[in-house]
Order: C-alpha cells, then sequence, then structure tokens
C-alpha cells in the first residue's frame, strides 16, 4: 500500500523547533544529540509493510528543501533572526542520521543521531509519519475521518454554543494527527469559527505551515529538550541546576518577555527555585505538562503573588502571567481549569490529539525523545511517572539523588 507524502514542506513542524533552533545555532551548534522513539500503548504492533512506508516516507522528507517565500513568512517572525534564515536556507534533513529496523516490542525502532541542530527538527515531522502510516494502514481511512469530521463539527458546536468556554486555545496536534488532511480541516474549522464563539477562541496552531497557509497565528517557545541538552549535556554542569542553566541561556537569545517557560522537566520544586525575581519577569508564563494541574497552578500563582506582595511590581502580578496547560486535554478538562482560574490569572490551552486525532478507535501515545547528549545520558523525570524517559536507570538514579541534594541544601 503506497500512500501520498505525508510532509510535504519543512514548515510542516512545530514552532518551538525555530525558537529552540536558533538557540541552538547561536549558543550550542557544536552539540550532539541522539532520539529515541516509543510508543507508549501496549499491544500495538508495526508491522513490516509499515516499517517499509515508514522508511520511504522519511526518504522523501529528507528530500524536501525550505522554498523562498516560507523563508520570507520565517523572517517575518520578529525574534527570528538573518542569520538563522540562511542557516535554514541551506539546511536539508539527511536520511543518514536514521536507524530504523524492527528490532522493538511494538515492532518499529527508530533512533536519529547527529548535530542537536539537524536531530531536533526530526521529531515532529517524524512522529507525523508514523502516525499517518499507521492509521491509513490499521484501518479503513475513509471510515475514521468521517467519524473525525463528525466530532470535529461537534466540537465547534460546543463552543459556538457555549457548552464549553474556555478562553484562548492553540492547536497543538501535529505529532499525532490523525492525517494532514485531518489536521488541516481542524484549524480551518476552528480558526473560520472565531467570532462566533460564546467564551472561547483558537488564536493559533503550533504548525507554522497550517499557520501560514490560514494566516492565523504559530504558536510555540520551548520543549523539554532544551532544558534536558543545556542542563545535562555538559559534563562541567549539575544536572539539578538544568532550569536555571536554560533560563540563562533562553533570556541571553531572546530578552525579556521571552515566552512560556516548561517547569516539569526535572520537577517543578527547581523550576520555582531557579525562577526568581527576574526570570520571573522574563518569562510571560509557564507551561503545564505532567501532574496534577490543579495544585501546579495553585503553586504559580503563589509563586507570582511572592514577588508581587515583595515588589509590587506589575510585571510579576499573577493577573499579568500565563498559565498554559497542555497535558492530555479535551473541552470538559479545559472547560473547568479555566473557571477554577480565570479571574485570577490568565489563562491558555494548547490542545493536541483531542483535536487532532479524535476518531472511534484509540489514538497512539507515541513520543520521539531526546536520549543522549554528547554522549552523555540525559532525561526527563516529569511529575508524571509514566512521561518519565530516559535509557539508563542508574542515570536516573544520579539525577534524582543531584536534585534531591540541591533542594535539602539550598
Amino acid at each position: 500500500m503506497k500512500l501520498h507524502p505525508v510532509i510535504e514542506s519543512l514548515l510542516e513542524t512545530d514552532l518551538y523547533k525555530f525558537s529552540m533552533g536558533q538557540a541552538i545555532y547561536h549558543q550550542f551548534p557544536s552539540y550532539k544529540t541522539r532520539w529515541t522513539f516509543k510508543c507508549r500503548n501496549e499491544n500495538v504492533k508495526f508491522t513490516s509493510e509499515m516499517l517499509e512506508e515508514i522508511k520511504e516516507q522519511i526518504k522523501h522528507y529528507c528530500t524536501i528543501r525550505f522554498k523562498e517565500e516560507e523563508l520570507d513568512y520565517l523572517g517575518k517572525i520578529e525574534w527570528l533572526h538573518e542569520d538563522y534564515i540562511d542557516h535554514l536556507r541551506l539546511w536539508k534533513p539527511r536520511y543518514e542520521d536514521f536507524e530504523i529496523s524492527s528490532d522493538s516490542p511494538s515492532g518499529l525502532f527508530l533512533e536519529a543521531s547527529g548535530t542537536w541542530l539537524n536531530t531536533s527538527m526530526y521529531e515532529i515531522p517524524i512522529l507525523a509519519i508514523i502516525n499517518e502510516v499507521f492509521f491509513r494502514m490499521t484501518y479503513n481511512y475513509d471510515d475514521l475521518f468521517v467519524q473525525y469530521k463528525r466530532k470535529l463539527e461537534q466540537k465547534k458546536n460546543w463552543l459556538i454554543d457555549g457548552t464549553y468556554n474556555l478562553g484562548s486555545f492553540s492547536e497543538f496536534g501535529l505529532r499525532r494527527r490523525l492525517s494532514a488532511e485531518a489536521q488541516d480541516l481542524a484549524v480551518k474549522t476552528l480558526c473560520d469559527a472565531n467570532g462566533k464563539y460564546k467564551d472561547s477562541f483558537c488564536v493559533g496552531t503550533s504548525n507554522v505551515f497550517l499557520a501560514k497557509k490560514y494566516n492565523v497565528k504559530p504558536v510555540g517557545t520551548m520543549a523539554h529538550e532544551y532544558i534536558m541538552c543545556v542542563g545535562q549535556g555538559n559534563p562541567m554542569y549539575n544536572p539539578a541546576y538544568s532550569n536555571k542553566l536554560a533560563m540563562e541561556s533562553w533570556t541571553k537569545e531572546y530578552g525579556v518577555l521571552n515566552g512560556t517557560y516548561l517547569t516539569d522537566t526535572i520537577g517543578d520544586k527547581t523550576t520555582h527555585m531557579d525562577m526568581g525575581y527576574t526570570f520571573s519577569i522574563c518569562f510571560s508564563g509557564v507551561r503545564h505538562d505532567s501532574g496534577d494541574p490543579y495544585e501546579w497552578g495553585e503553586e504559580w500563582i503563589k509563586h507570582y503573588e511572592s514577588y508581587y506582595n515583595k515588589y509590587k511590581d506589575e510585571r510579576v502580578n499573577p493577573k499579568n502571567k500565563t498559565l498554559l496547560f497542555s497535558d492530555s486535554l479535551d473541552f470538559k478538562r479545559a472547560s473547568k481549569l479555566y473557571e477554577h482560574f480565570k479571574d485570577r490569572i490568565k489563562v491558555a490551552f494548547g490542545i493536541g490529539t483531542y483535536i487532532a486525532n479524535d476518531t472511534d478507535v484509540e489514538p497512539l501515545n507515541i513520543v520521539m525523545k531526546v536520549s543522549e547528549c554528547n554522549g552523555r545520558s540525559v532525561a526527563k523525570l516529569s511529575n508524571a511517572m509514566g512521561k518519565t524517559m530516559c535509557k539508563d536507570d542508574e542515570y536516573v538514579e544520579y539525577l534524582k539523588k543531584t536534585i534531591e541534594w540541591r533542594i535539602n541544601h539550598r
């Protein structure tokens, strides 16, 4: 079964790949990383036919280059610099960076290795390829798309009639979308309905290609990989200071008001310690991706309130900061969170699979995470055990001990 190309533009990635990419280009161009694919679903099997199709799709992806009109679009994003755009003009994916085989319980082993500057760009399109190949070759895709359209229309109607009110939200579904066709329809449908919603507003999408196509806002700041590699990829650094190192390098790159900080890479306690008064000013808010969202939100409101009460500085007033929730959301969960927090702090949502891959069958829970940086293991500990990912159990224990020591001796 031969499929049409899943990825047809190098803009088909999440915006934060470009914001991180520029910081990597300027500050960490020699770093090398290894990325490892994992399917978290039990009893999912990728067939040999799927494996060959995934290989062919990745080979096609590696033939694509940025078009000048796409680079012009990126050049209009105020925080992207001309030298980085010139780098992208020369950049291309390399099939030689990939190792793909059936040597895995799921039937799909996939790793990518090379410079961080290259391999960081692979994660999102590769996951989109795997996802679409799986669903097109496992099910009757036409039936799935009918189910998808029905559920998407229902979502739109819920927003219009006020069944769910969630303020502002963005579509974050590229990596686990049913298909390129499905995500395209979702962005078009939800953004076209703006102005008709009772109390909700789709501000844009993380997919830069679709943001350009539909003239909506591309959304995203950073991912766990940045904090992992900056904080754990250099043996000179104590990994318990990963957040501090990441905040310093990010602020060096982007100055003040530099986006939303992702808090759970090595647990939130060190993030609270490192995001003092200055960094609380610099970052416009924080993003939730694991653990209890209500407890997390309350702790961050307290965090901002402590500095606001001390300095009377509107830049750290909770009402001027944003809590961005992005962990396995649907409209019901988001609506409840919005009602709980909306009068005390700005609230926003990044909603992925629920928008981009909602059918009558279970979606895939697949990830591709950086597993090594500069030949050293790196780990994301997360606030939820199921999201912790590292191939080296000894390193995970070492990282936990350094964090515990730091917290106990602060």
